[in-house]
């Protein structure tokens, strides 16, 4: 199971429960029974243990069993591949990382250890329930009273704090989940949420009257590269009205710069696709400074897209070093 570092920010919405569970000098304490945590996010499922005798051979996570003797290692797992990290050892923490959540991710969560000694076996149960949610922008009332509202398919109990955004302008926060101000009757205004810190796990915009609205959606909201290497950052876009220009840009400069004219690009620079199709980005011998969130933005007649929503964060390493750390295996 490959080592990595988290390219992603914690976010994690607990229970304040610890369960412990044991017999005979064994034990597995999980600092939380029940998670809710948002896609594309990580998680640590806090854990430690205890054991009468003997030394510890083997330790790995599991969320089924299957019909084998033990249950199935997540870490020999495919559809884990990449993104988990075992911060535990094989005296007492059994501390898992999981990285770049998917809703299918969501499973109850069990820690196993085999000792040396005879029946020396055992799982800690419960476990650590996971949900993975996604945030998306429900609609509801009629044409003069719409209400908008962040939903997730678990509740945050973090008390999160929910942002909003009208044609990718930062509008308002509120640690309610529905918008509170009067939700525009323009059919070119579209609408996005996120939750503050996680601005780059926001919602897809959504037209609040009709189908027709402007809006951007990023194909990748990460991605990681080598130096020297090229990238393809894309997004697809629509506007109300017809466009009479766009550029990409980068978020951390003071005002919007399209990048084919940003000397640090020269001739590293193109721009392909069309409208309502892939818009891409792609920036060739790539540097290390490169390392940066780049953002789309269009104008049409009457409108600009804002600049304050998020785009894709773009990483550029020179390393290429795997470590493979034998959480599985004999001391």
């Amino acid at each position: 199971m490959a080592l990595r570092t988290a390219g992603s920010v914690l976010v994690v919405f607990l229970w304040s429960v610890t369960v412990v569970l044991g017999q005979d000098g064994w034990s597995v304490t999980y600092t939380t029974q029940s998670i809710c945590t948002l896609k594309g996010s990580s998680v640590d499922l806090f854990c430690s243990y205890t054991y009468p005798r003997g030394k510890v051979t083997t330790t790995f996570w599991f969320t089924e069993w299957g019909t084998g003797v033990e249950p199935k290692d997540l870490g020999q797992d495919p559809e884990y591949a990449g993104r988990l990290e075992y911060h535990g050892d094989k005296k007492k923490d059994c501390t898992l990382k999981i990285t770049d959540l998917r809703e299918r991710d969501s499973a109850t969560y069990k820690f196993r250890l085999l000792t040396d000694q005879e029946g020396g076996k055992y799982s800690g149960r419960p476990g650590v329930t996971l949900s993975v949610t996604g945030l998306q922008v429900k609609v509801t009332g009629g044409h003069q009273d719409k209400t908008l509202t962040c939903s997730t398919t678990c509740t945050l109990t973090d008390n999160p704090t929910y942002i909003w955004y009208k044609n990718g302008q930062h509008l308002d926060e509120s640690t309610s989940p529905q918008y509170k101000n009067t939700v525009s009757s323009n059919y070119i205004d579209g609408y996005s949420c996120a939750v503050k810190g996680h601005e780059d796990l926001h919602s897809p915009a959504v037209c609040v009257q009709g189908q027709s609205c402007s809006r951007v959606n990023y194909t990748k909201r990460r991605i990681c590269v080598l130096k020297g290497s090229t990238v393809d950052i894309s997004c697809t876009y629509v506007g109300y009205y017809y466009t009479t220009s766009s550029f990409w840009f980068r978020s951390d400069k003071s005002t919007p710069e399209d990048l084919t004219t940003d000397p640090g690009y020269a001739g590293r620079v193109e721009y392909t696709g069309t409208y309502r199709g892939p818009f891409t980005l792609r920036i060739t011998d790539l540097r290390e400074e490169d390392s940066a969130e780049y953002r789309f933005t269009f104008k049409t007649d009457n409108f600009d897209w804002g600049h304050s929503f998020p785009g894709t964060t773009l990483s550029v390493t020179g390393s290429q070093v795997e470590v493979i750390p034998k959480w599985s295996s004999d001391l």
